[in-house]
């Protein structure tokens, strides 16, 4: 199997690609282990939380917490670790984190997509209100527990996230460049 990492992070018909590393209804966080090439348990999330949608990330990107960068796919289907999704982004969840180990806060946002040929969701404004509450309580709530002090600062639209995957890209093309 590929390094998940290494793959771009559009396919040939431009369309975005998401890994997904923990699925829908999971009480668990698993995170890609690249050297190993497997997907292992990281953490259970507090009592009475799961993931609400597919979770994973934008390979061929580099965050400003130094990982790939995130990504929620909003979706009904059911998938497993290690399937990627062909996805077209439609907003962005604005979060910084401080860590007790960080005692200043970095950006950690999180992309929100859906498959590519979903035609239900057009954009971020098709997302009610109480659906985008829930997911931040969401991204609040699994990260209570784990010595992060998060904050949501909002939500932005396509063109916010496209500029976000862009600089990502552009951040791994750097940090390979020095390597």
């Amino acid at each position: 199997m590929p390094n998940l990492l290494q793959l771009p992070s559009r396919d040939r018909n431009r369309a975005l690609r998401v890994v997904v590393e923990t699925p829908a209804r999971s009480t668990v966080k698993l995170s890609y282990a690249p050297d190993l090439e497997i997907f292992e348990f990281s953490r259970s999330l507090p009592l009475g939380i799961a993931y609400p949608y597919d979770w994973g990330f934008v390979p061929g990107t580099h965050a400003a917490d130094g990982d790939p960068l995130d990504a929620m796919v909003i979706h009904d289907g059911i998938t497993h670790p290690g399937v990627v999704i062909p996805c077209r982004a439609i907003g962005v969840v604005c979060l910084t984190e401080k860590t007790e180990s960080r005692k200043r806060r970095i950006r950690n946002d999180r992309i929100i997509a859906v498959p590519v040929d979903d035609a239900r969701l057009r954009g971020i404004r098709g997302l009610s209100r109480r659906v985008r509450t829930e997911l931040e309580h969401f991204f609040l709530a699994v990260t209570a527990l784990e010595g992060k002090e998060a904050h949501v600062e909002g939500w932005a639209g396509l063109q916010k996230a496209e500029n976000l995957i862009r600089n990502a890209q552009r951040a791994r093309d750097a940090a390979e460049a020095e390597a």
